[in-house]
C-alpha cells in the first residue's frame, strides 16, 4: 500500500469524525437560537462560540495522528532495506570466504603433492654407473628411448668413462666446437638437444648423456642403434 492511500484513508476517517463535531456544534447553535432570553443563553451562546476551537483541535489530533503512522511505517520499510542490505553483503563475504579457502587448499595440495613427488625420486651414486641409472630416470620421464647397455657401451667408446674427456684433434675440433663429455657431444648438438631439468654444462655427466641419447633417438632410433662414432 502506497503511503498516499495511507494518508488518504488516514484523513478521511479524520473528516468522517469532524464532520460529525460539526453537526453536533450546529445542532446546538440552532438550540442556542430556539431559548428564550435571559441567563440561560448566556452559556448556549458560551458553547457556540467554543464549538470551532474544539472542531480545530479535533484535526489537528487526527493530523498529527496520522502523520505519526505513516513515519512509523517509513521506519519500517527503511530498517527493512538496511537489513536485507546487510543480509545480503554478508552472503557475498561468506562467498568470497569459502572461494578464498578453496583455492587455498587446491595450492596447499598441489604444493603437498610436489613435495611427496620431489620425495620419492631416488639418490644416485655419483659414478657412471649412478650417471647412467639417472640419465635413464629423465629420459624415461621425457620418452626418449635407451637401455643401460646402449649407454654403457657408447659411453666406454667415445669417453672410457671420463665425463671431462675432450677431442681437441678432429675435424669438430679444427671447426671451433671440439667433442666433450662422455659421449662427446659438440656444443651445437647439446644446445639443440638439451633436456630442461638437465644443467646446461657439456661435462655434466647427466646432462651429456640425456641430450647425446635425444640426439640419437632423433637422429637413429635410440642410442643403442648406435655402434661408432655419431
Amino acid at each position: 500500500m502506497s503511503k498516499t492511500s495511507i494518508r488518504g484513508r488516514r484523513l478521511t476517517k479524520a473528516h468522517k469524525m469532524s464532520f460529525a463535531a460539526v453537526a453536533t456544534i450546529g445542532a446546538a447553535a440552532v438550540a442556542a437560537t430556539l431559548v428564550p432570553g435571559g441567563a440561560g443563553n448566556t452559556g448556549t451562546a458560551e458553547a457556540a462560540v467554543a464549538a470551532p476551537v474544539a472542531l480545530t483541535q479535533v484535526l489537528d489530533a487526527q493530523t498529527k495522528a496520522a502523520q505519526s503512522s505513516l513515519a512509523a511505517q517509513q521506519a519500517v520499510a527503511v530498517q527493512r532495506a538496511a537489513d536485507a542490505a546487510a543480509a545480503a553483503k554478508a552472503k557475498a563475504d561468506a562467498a568470497a570466504k569459502a572461494k578464498a579457502e578453496a583455492a587455498a587448499k587446491k595450492a596447499r595440495e598441489q604444493k603437498e603433492a610436489a613435495s611427496r613427488a620431489a620425495a620419492r625420486k631416488p639418490v644416485f651414486a655419483n659414478n657412471l654407473d649412478g650417471w647412467i641409472k639417472e640419465a635413464l630416470f629423465i629420459m624415461k620421464k621425457e620418452g626418449i628411448p635407451g637401455t643401460y647397455a646402449g649407454i654403457h657401451k657408447n659411453v666406454m667408446r667415445e669417453s672410457s668413462g671420463n665425463p671431462m674427456a675432450i677431442n681437441n684433434w678432429d675435424i669438430n675440433a679444427k671447426n671451433g666446437v671440439p667433442s666433450k663429455g662422455l659421449l662427446q657431444v659438440i656444443y651445437p648438438t647439446f644446445k639443440a638437444y638439451h633436456v630442461p631439468g638437465t644443467k646446461f654444462d657439456q661435462y655434466d655427466p647427466v646432462a651429456n648423456i640425456v641430450a647425446a641419447c635425444n640426439y640419437a633417438a632423433d637422429r637413429y632410433g635410440t642410442i643403442d642403434n648406435v655402434n661408432s662414432a655419431y
